[in-house]
C-alpha cells in the first residue's frame, strides 16, 4: 500500500513539473529567450525542485568535518574572494556584474533560502555545480580540495555576519585584469611621487 502511494505521490509530482515547463516554454515562446528578464515565479520553482531532486539523499546529511576558527573563517574568507566573489559579491549579495546578469542571477546567500540548507547540500553544490545555471563544478576530488569547500561552508554561514572590515579586506584579494592592476600601479606611483604616463597622439605637420 505504502508503495501504491509513494507512486501516485511521485506520479503527480513529475505531472506538475511536466505542466510548469510547458507553461514556461509558452512563456518563452511569447517573450524570446532573453536572458535580461528575471526568471519568472515558475521557473524559480523549477529550478529550486530540480536540484533537490539532483541532490542525493546522503549529501543532506552529511556533517561539516572543519571546526569552525577564526583561521578557517580567514582561509574561507580568501578563498572566497578569489574564487566566488566575482559572481556572488565579497558579501554574498549576487550584487556583482557577473552575477546579476546571469540567468537565473546568482542568489542572495545571505537570505534563507540559502542559510536554510544543510551544511551537506552546501558542500555538494560547490563540489558539483547546479546544471542549467552559471555555478560551476569546483570539485577536483582531492583532499584539499574537498576541505577548502567545507572552509566555504563555514564561510558562507558567517556571510549574515560578515563586517565592513572584513568586506574592505576582501576587496584586496578581489582576481583584478591587467588593467586594473597597471592603474593601481600608476595610482601608487602617483602618490609616491612619480609620475603618469599619458599616451597621446601628435600630429606632424
Amino acid at each position: 500500500m505504502q508503495k501504491v502511494v509513494w507512486f501516485f505521490l511521485g506520479a503527480i509530482t513529475l505531472a506538475v513539473l511536466v505542466a510548469a515547463v510547458g507553461l514556461i516554454f509558452l512563456r518563452v515562446g511569447a517573450n524570446g529567450y532573453s536572458t535580461r528578464s528575471r526568471p519568472s515565479a515558475m521557473e524559480r520553482l523549477v529550478a529550486r525542485q530540480s536540484r533537490e531532486m539532483a541532490m542525493p539523499t546522503g549529501a543532506r546529511e552529511r556533517r561539516n568535518p572543519v571546526a569552525e576558527s577564526p583561521e578557517v573563517l580567514a582561509e574561507g574568507r580568501a578563498h572566497w574572494a578569489d574564487h566566488c566573489a566575482t559572481c556572488h559579491a565579497n558579501n554574498g549579495s549576487g550584487e556583482a556584474e557577473i552575477g546579476k546578469h546571469m540567468y537565473p542571477p546568482a542568489p542572495d546567500m545571505r537570505q534563507a533560502e540559502t542559510q536554510n540548507l544543510t551544511d551537506g547540500e552546501l558542500y555538494y553544490i560547490i563540489q558539483n555545480g547546479i546544471r542549467l545555471t552559471g555555478m560551476p563544478s569546483w570539485g577536483s576530488g582531492t583532499s584539499k580540495d574537498e576541505e577548502d569547500s567545507w572552509k566555504l561552508v563555514r564561510f558562507i554561514r558567517h556571510l549574515p555576519k560578515l563586517t565592513p572590515a572584513e568586506e574592505n579586506e576582501m576587496e584586496d584579494l578581489n582576481p583584478r585584469s591587467r588593467q586594473e592592476l597597471k592603474e593601481e600601479q600608476e595610482e601608487r606611483d602617483f602618490l609616491n611621487g612619480g609620475h603618469v604616463h599619458e599616451h597621446t597622439d601628435h600630429k606632424h605637420q
